[in-house]
């Protein structure tokens, strides 16, 4: 996330990105999970940068969307129902790892629903101005813990516990 609270810039750009983060940037994160439950926006986005920043790494990738691509990738799951049976199809999937849940629609669903234990957010040094906010207009608030926080480079990784 940019430091003024973007996951993505105008156009849904997130090349910036990578100028700051790869996957070596904090492997516990990725060695911890065991899938991914993304939105059908960010999976389109996420396979762009892929082909651009190396693949996935992460376990078993759930695309949820209510349009499921014509001639699907063999290495995604795409769902069509709804956010909980998501989440437990893609918690099932995980195992004894983490699931994570990227986008803002997918993720605010889910924060709404109480679906969410744990919110991980990667802080990067750069000001977008402009984008798509870490969560969309009209969430509820919700009480946070933080537990951690770690520093690699210019990018700050704070991990915090959603109070029920």
């Amino acid at each position: 996330m940019s430091l003024d609270g973007f996951i993505a810039g105008p156009g849904h750009t997130m090349d910036w990105i990578f100028e700051h983060l790869t996957s070596a940037t904090f492997p516990e994160v990725m060695a911890a999970t065991g899938a991914m439950l993304i939105g059908r926006g960010t999976y389109e986005v996420g396979k762009r940068m892929s082909d651009e920043n190396g693949g996935y790494d992460g376990g078993a990738q759930f695309v949820l969307t209510h349009r499921p691509p014509d001639d699907p990738d063999p290495d995604v799951t795409f769902l069509t129902c709804d956010i909980e049976e998501a989440v437990a199809t893609a918690r099932r999937a995980a195992g004894d790892k983490n699931l994570e849940i990227l986008g803002a629609d997918v993720a605010a669903q889910c924060l709404r629903r109480g679906l969410v234990d744990e919110i991980l957010v990667y802080v990067l040094p750069v000001l977008l101005g402009d984008g798509v906010r870490f969560t969309p207009p009209g969430l509820d608030p919700i009480d946070l813990e933080l537990f951690s926080t770690i520093q690699s480079g210019g990018v700050t990784m704070l991990r915090f516990h959603v109070r029920k």
